[in-house]
């Protein structure tokens, strides 16, 4: 019969994972000892399957995680920004009078001193026009001269006109006293009267003469005045003829060569060159509205000092250089946000003795974002993340418990912990994948390793003494003030 099975195919034995499936054709269960037997092979095989013994899977294994404690130590958040070099003084050289470049006297690309001869201009009409001031102030000299002599002049004829009016009053006094008795005619009478109406019109005619010698001198006056303003703006302009240097700094190439003709004394007036400082050096960043709501609040609160009263340190490296060697402090927080970008400008100064920092370079500067505090630190991989929250996991009598946490930035290469951890906990810090909250695990040692940054674990505002910012300019006397004010039409 089981050679009648084979042949026709009519039951498959299958066998799989200690089972056996039997297939039969429900044309063969009309066989009744086709039946049996089937039923017996399928008993056969539920028996074999029951018995003690029988295979199973292979034991199941407790994994290992290393775990360590977080490191508790004080820091500073250092928040960090890219900025851009910027000179403190940066000067385009121009010309201030026009005329023929004559001559050149400074090496491209070097450091020139404030006050140096950089170009000559041609200074041949200018030196005319000097000479032609000091010829007018000659001349105005003179006019006064001339004037001081007439009024002494009309004040001698005043003098004579005085006397002769005295004489020609007695005169008459005493023919009016002879007329009474017929002594003198009348004709002599008049002719008396007549010399003294014309003593008085000669006291008119010296008085008129000497108010014009005084105008006179007055005019020569102004006269020599306006020389005198000539010849400043002619001995100026001899003066520009030689261009110098304002400002100490590195000089940029010659934008115009000898032999050409340069424009001055307008808006439009030739580039001759540019100068920046070199040092110290401004290194300018923005910050969000985030961040200086941030330090506002520090602040207020008394934790940081606000960078518009006080100089907090900053430190700068370069794109080649790791860490941060350079120290300088900030100088400057302007006064609104951009609205384009909805950032406020900042500025910061360094010192600048070997000239490596360069205006125009990009650099890596980190300012103080919070005052010195004691943190909790843990690497940065033991950190795990759902849709939800960030997270680490913690062993606790060889179970593991998961602990939702708030991080915050990255301190010595490790990520601090706002919330979450007290510092005493045993972190999962290598095995993340294979850990699951509740599970029983075996736990290895480990040590977490601080990466210094470079960057100081506190800090204070630094001192005037040493500080970068050039100081403003003294404010002038009440007498000087009042003058400029005067001048502009101002009025206390």
């Amino acid at each position: 019969m089981m050679e009648k099975v084979n042949e026709a195919q009519h039951g498959e034995r299958i066998m799989a994972s200690n089972k056996v499936y039997v297939s039969v054709d429900p044309r063969d269960l009309a066989e009744p000892a086709l039946v049996r037997m089937v039923c017996l092979l399928l008993l056969s095989f539920c028996a074999v399957g029951c018995q003690p013994g029988a295979a199973t899977g292979p034991p199941v294994r407790t994994p290992t995680v290393t775990v360590a404690k977080p490191i508790r130590k004080q820091i500073v958040e250092w928040d960090a920004y890219t900025g851009r070099l910027e000179p403190i003084e940066f000067v385009e050289v121009r010309a201030r009078v026009s005329g023929y470049l004559k001559s050149i006297h400074f090496d491209e690309g070097q450091i020139v001193n404030a006050g140096d001869l950089l170009f000559v201009i041609d200074p041949r009409p200018f030196d005319a026009e000097l000479n032609s001031a000091n010829a007018t102030l000659s001349q105005a000299n003179s006019q006064l001269e001339q004037a001081k002599a007439q009024l002494a002049e009309a004040k001698a004829q005043q003098q004579q006109t005085d006397a002769q009016l005295q004489l020609a009053e007695t005169r008459v006094k005493r023919v009016r006293t002879l007329a009474t008795s017929g002594a003198v005619t009348q004709e002599e009478l008049d002719q008396r009267e007549a010399e003294l109406l014309q003593a008085k019109a000669d006291i008119e005619a010296s008085k008129a003469g000497i108010s014009s010698s005084v105008a006179a001198i007055a005019t020569a006056n102004a006269a020599i005045e306006s020389a005198h303003a000539g010849i400043e703006m002619a001995q100026l302009n001899v003066d520009y003829t030689q261009v110098r240097a304002p400002v100490t700094g590195r000089i940029s190439r010659q934008y115009v060569t000898e032999g050409n003709l340069v424009s001055g004394g307008a808006a439009g007036s030739t580039l001759l060159t540019t100068i920046t400082s070199v040092d110290p050096i401004h290194c300018t960043f923005d910050a969000n509205e985030q961040d200086v709501l941030k330090y506002i609040r520090l602040a207020m609160s008394g934790a940081r000092a606000s960078s518009r009263e006080a100089k907090n340190p900053v430190f700068l490296g370069l794109v080649d250089e790791s860490g941060f060697p350079h120290q300088g402090h900030m100088d400057f927080v302007d006064n609104r946000f951009d609205s384009g970008t909805a950032t406020m400008r900042a500025r910061c100064i360094f010192p600048n003795n070997d000239q490596l920092l360069v205006a125009g370079m990009f650099a890596r500067i980190r300012i103080p974002g919070s005052a010195p505090y004691q943190a909790v630190l843990i690497p940065d991989s033991a950190i795990g993340t759902d849709q939800s929250e960030q997270y680490v996991y913690v062993v606790v009598d060889d179970v593991i418990e998961r602990r939702a946490i708030k991080p915050g930035p990255i301190v010595d290469g490790l990520r601090v912990v706002r919330e979450g951890l007290e510092g005493d906990e045993s972190v999962v810090i290598e095995g993340l994948l294979q850990s699951r909250p509740e599970m029983i695990i075996q736990t290895t040692e480990g040590l977490i390793e601080v990466v210094e940054d470079g960057l100081p674990d506190s800090y204070q505002p630094l001192p005037p003494e040493k500080w970068l910012s050039p100081e403003p300019e003294p404010q002038p006397d009440s007498r000087e003030a009042n003058t400029a004010d005067e001048r502009k039409g101002y009025s206390p």
